[in-house]
Parts: structure tokens; sequence; C-alpha cells
């Protein structure tokens, strides 16, 4: 963000604030800044933007740096945020709000990795309707490993690799590790929500 200072004009910021708030379904204009949210967040301080001004960035209509900040990539879904939140708004729901539009933007995320992580995850719950290990790793792996081999970076993929080998055998041997494929009974209505939610 270019400044701690925030300006607020209602020609350009309600159109931001309208969209987020239909697509994630929280009322953002009932947050008055208790910070509340920002005492509890456990990535707050290593984002270096809170919930509470995530809200404000998009109340006052700054779409660029609502889009650009690490707490979109790192909210890690705890809901502790709306837990203490005395209007309930969860920004779990606000930053997977915001990866989408960032995605349909074509932001670059500023922490690639999470975002292969997501892409990955989500294509493999769409597919099967519940979260695999082996799918989505292979997917996330996969995806990575082209990135860095077409950067020239053979030596990284390879200790990624490694990495990734010895984690399974330490998963596996403490039966962490789903080698099964479980899937939901329903999973046309799950790839339905997803539609869905694609054209929110």
């Amino acid at each position: 963000m270019s400044s701690s200072v925030f300006t607020y004009d209602a020609a350009t910021s309600k159109p931001l604030l309208d969209e987020v708030q239909k697509r994630s379904g929280q009322n953002l204009q009932a947050c008055y800044q208790c910070r509340r949210c920002a005492a509890g967040c456990p990535v707050g301080e290593e984002t270096g933007v809170t919930p509470d001004r995530l809200i404000r960035l998009i109340v006052v209509g700054d779409r660029e740096a609502a889009l650009n900040n690490l707490l979109v990539w790192k909210c890690v879904a705890c809901y502790t945020c709306g837990t203490r939140c005395p209007n309930s708004i969860q920004t779990a729901r606000i930053t997977e709000t915001l990866k989408q539009m960032a995605k349909k933007a074509h932001v670059t995320p500023l922490t690639p990795r999470i975002a292969d992580f997501h892409s990955a995850f989500m294509t493999s719950t769409r597919h099967l309707g519940r979260f695999n290990e082996i799918e989505a790793l292979t997917i996330y792996e996969t995806k990575t490993a082209i990135k860095e081999l077409s950067q020239g970076k053979v030596k990284a993929v390879i200790d990624e690799m490694v990495g990734q080998a010895r984690l399974a055998v330490d998963m596996m041997k403490k039966k962490r590790l789903h080698l099964g494929v479980d899937k939901v009974k329903a999973r046309s209505e799950v790839k339905a929500l997803y539609e869905k939610a694609k054209g929110r």
C-alpha cells in the first residue's frame, strides 16, 4: 500500500464494496473497526494486513490494495476473526472472494506457491467432493515443477521431490497419508455448487 491514509470517494468505492459483499455474503458495512479480529488473527503480524484493515481497504474502494496483499493468500481460514467479531463478519469468506477476483483479473499473486496449492486444493475437492492428498499434491507439485523447470531451476525441483518423498514416508509411518480415494456420493451436487460459486 502506498499510503497509510485512506481516502474515500463514494463513486469509486461503492462498486468494489457491493461486489465483495454480494460474492462473500458478508456485511462489511457492519464493521466499526473495533479490531477484535486483528487481536486474534494468527497471520496478521506476518502479512502486515489485519482483517479490519482489509475490510477498510474494500470499504474505501482501494481495489488494487485489496487484491494485492498477503492476507488474501495467507489467511488460514481459522474463523477466529468471525468468532470474535461482534457482528459475525467472517474475513475468511472475504479473502476467498478476493482470491477469486484476483484470479479473474489476472493479478499475479504475491505468493505463487500458495496460489498454486489453493488451485490444486479446489480442483481436487471439486473432482472428488473432498480433499484427496495424493491427487491434490500431484497437481500442485507438477504445476510448480513445470514453472521452476521453465526458469532453469532443476536443482530446486530435485530438492523439492526429495523433500516431499521423505515427508510422504514419515507420514505413512504415522498413518497420516491416505492412499485410498474417498468420494462423496453426490459429486454432481458438489460440482454444481462450484459452478454456482464461479458465477457469483
